[in-house]
């Protein structure tokens, strides 16, 4: 006799308390992958993680890297036709640092006002162990799957995801699937469930300038000598016209235009301009003019400085003409732009402006491609569906202005489409002290996807 949706929801109720417990287990793992010494706790964090999949019921394993492994999962007992998902998310965590600014312990969590604060609590350790969870529920209450599901974590995306991409081309047909679900992002507000539509790919550069072979007096060499800092300013100043506009020739050409009923929606979400200027404790907003503020963090690029050094700045006076100056800049991209076109642009602008006198460089040290959804087919139409069952409102469409270059990687080599869908908080200082993630998210979260796959082998065979 089938069970009913009433039989889950019993389960998920049954088991809040003990699945808490272990969630908070998982949190308690101090799984910094770019600290060497917590590569024992980070292969500590695999191994559990392999654990919990199998107590859920799928057959998990290891598999090896040059940095920490990668933990797959598997169930592959879905009935003849049904489609395979595949659930990515990651175990490792950011740095807790500074530690004087937790108001308690990152690696002991801590209920406060229903979140539980502690470093990976909802990036991305909550949003992965949800995943899990819904589907020990499903295989608990119904004892099968309605589509069969690959779950691949990794240990290395705060550090860059430097051995993912040649995993997955190495495996792309044990990991062949139909669709890609990925929860490592935001809602755009509490209670309103939100769809991520884009993100924003990187060219990040160093750009040193050379003057005199060491320091000089600028009291006997300054007026003659060119300054490298100057020079450097002056570089950095031609980046953008008054309007805030990037002005590298050619920066925008391939840029491609977004739908204006995605616009008409960005602009009616309940964004509150003047809270946002006072949660930032800045007297105003900048950025490209003819543009909303969310326009400009979702969809428009960017070119920034990140990062100054020149001369000398301690304490007091030193009256010194610097041999040398370096910026660090970072150029967040949308679709249709390449960080390697970027690149050309930005050495052949610097090497226009600069002036004579001093020696530029410019170094590109890491990119990322910009990512769009389409928006249409099985897996977004599930995906409406069960967050409306899980949250009593349809979801939102958001823009992200960060990067997960690791959506790219899984679209394009698996030929799959990508659904983002996250359960973090605006706020939730994701990697900053006192991270922390909504409990109640956490089980809407579970409930969601739990709902989501019924309803993804439904759509799938309705389109057949």
């Amino acid at each position: 006799m089938p069970t009913s949706k009433s039989d889950l929801d019993a389960y998920f109720d049954a088991n809040a308390e003990r699945v808490r417990g272990e969630l908070f287990d998982f949190l308690r793992i101090p799984s910094v992958s770019a600290k060497s010494e917590h590569d024992l706790d980070t292969a500590r964090a695999a191994e559990w993680v392999a654990s919990s999949l199998r107590a859920a019921g799928l057959v998990a394993s290891l598999h090896e890297t040059p940095g920490h492994p990668i933990v797959v999962g598997e169930w592959r007992k879905a009935a003849a036709g049904a489609p395979t998902v595949l659930i990515y998310g990651h175990y490792d965590v950011q740095p807790a640092e500074p530690l004087d600014l937790w108001t308690s312990p990152p690696f002991e969590p801590t209920v406060r006002d229903g979140n539980v604060y502690a470093r990976g609590s909802v990036d991305d350790k909550g949003q992965l162990f949800l995943h899990v969870k819904a589907l020990e529920s499903l295989l608990a209450v119904h004892g099968t799957l309605p589509v069969n599901v690959i779950v691949v974590a990794e240990g290395e995306e705060e550090v860059g995801s430097v051995n993912l991409e040649n995993f997955i081309e190495a495996n792309r047909e044990m990991l062949a699937a139909d669709a890609v679900v990925i929860s490592d992002s935001a809602m755009f507000a509490p209670g309103m469930p939100s769809i991520l539509s884009s993100l924003r790919g990187l060219a990040y550069f160093q750009i040193d300038v050379q003057g005199a072979k060491g320091d000089l007096h600028s009291g006997s060499y300054g007026g003659a000598v060119a300054n490298p800092a100057m020079a450097l300013a002056r570089i950095l100043a031609t980046f953008h016209d008054a309007d805030g506009r990037i002005a590298i020739p050619g920066f925008y050409d391939s840029v491609l235009p977004w739908p204006d009923h995605v616009r008409e929606q960005m602009r009616g979400l309940p964004f509150n301009e003047e809270e946002y200027i006072a949660d930032l404790a800045v007297p105003a907003l900048g950025g490209e003019k003819g543009y909303t503020t969310l326009e400009r963090t979702w969809i428009r690029p960017t070119c920034e400085v990140n990062g100054l050094l020149s001369g000398y700045t301690g304490e007091g006076a030193k009256t010194v003409l610097p041999a040398k100056a370096m910026a660090k800049v970072s150029c967040r991209l949308v679709p249709g732009q390449d960080p390697q076109q970027i690149e050309r642009l930005m050495e052949a602008h610097v090497k226009a402006v600069a002036p004579r006198g001093v020696t530029v460089t410019v170094n590109h040290l890491h990119g990322g491609r910009p990512w769009r959804a389409e928006l249409g087919g099985p897996i977004y139409d599930a995906a409406k569906t069960a967050l409306t069952a899980a949250f009593g409102r349809e979801p939102v469409i958001v823009g992200e202005g960060g990067s997960i270059p690791v959506v790219g990687d899984f679209e394009r080599i698996l030929g799959a489409p990508v659904l983002l869908v996250g359960f973090g908080l605006p706020g939730e200082n994701a990697h900053a002290p006192d991270e922390w993630m909504s409990l109640e998210n956490f089980d809407k979260g579970m409930r969601a996807m739990a709902a989501l796959w019924g309803e993804y082998a439904k759509e799938k065979a309705r389109g057949e």
